[in-house]
């Protein structure tokens, strides 16, 4: 494991960053950072009343503060909230001192992950297969520019899929 850089999880809700960053942190002894934890640690409320009482800017502000902030980290493993890679500034500041790694699913495995939790603003009337399949498309585009690695995790045990990432890696830094 290169202990140079970080690497930061970027995709859809749903895709398991949370998973495979607490996994990694495990296997690999590294540090393990939730971006919207943090930020709703600082805040002191929930991702859903930051964007109802301050807004969806006000809280991506706060996504490229923390960003920022973690240029001092190495070999931590950050997972990010799904519309983190959506701004370019963001991806600027994750390719600083960072390897991309874009998890990807389904929409039907997404919708089957998120349809019972109610902490998803963006997907306030979107919570079908449907509208999550086109909230995805829109933001495809995006996540692949700012990707290194691109992972598909349907049908694969956390462990395949962190191997695949931790050798893509590996293959990237050769």
């Amino acid at each position: 494991m290169n202990e140079l850089y970080n690497i930061f999880l970027i995709g859809f809700m749903g895709v398991g960053k949370s998973t495979i960053s607490e996994y990694l942190s495990t296997m690999y002894a590294m540090e393990s950072i939730e971006m919207d934890q943090v930020i709703e640690e600082r805040e002191k409320m929930s991702i859903p009343d930051i964007f109802k009482v301050y807004g969806e800017e006000y809280f991506r502000d706060l996504e490229t503060e923390l960003l920022k902030e973690l240029q001092t980290k190495r070999n931590a493993v950050i997972s990010c909230g799904g519309g983190t890679a959506l701004c370019e500034c963001n991806v600027t500041e994750m390719k600083k001192n960072g390897r991309i790694v874009l998890l990807t699913a389904s929409p039907e495995l997404i919708y089957d992950r998120v349809k019972d939790i109610d902490n998803r603003p963006v997907l306030f009337g979107r919570k079908t297969v449907e509208g999550i399949s086109g909230l995805m498309e829109q933001r495809r585009e995006k996540y692949e520019a700012a990707a290194d690695i691109v992972i598909r995790t349907d049908n694969k045990s956390v462990s395949v899929i962190c191997r695949e990432l931790m050798q893509s890696l590996t293959e990237m830094d050769e």
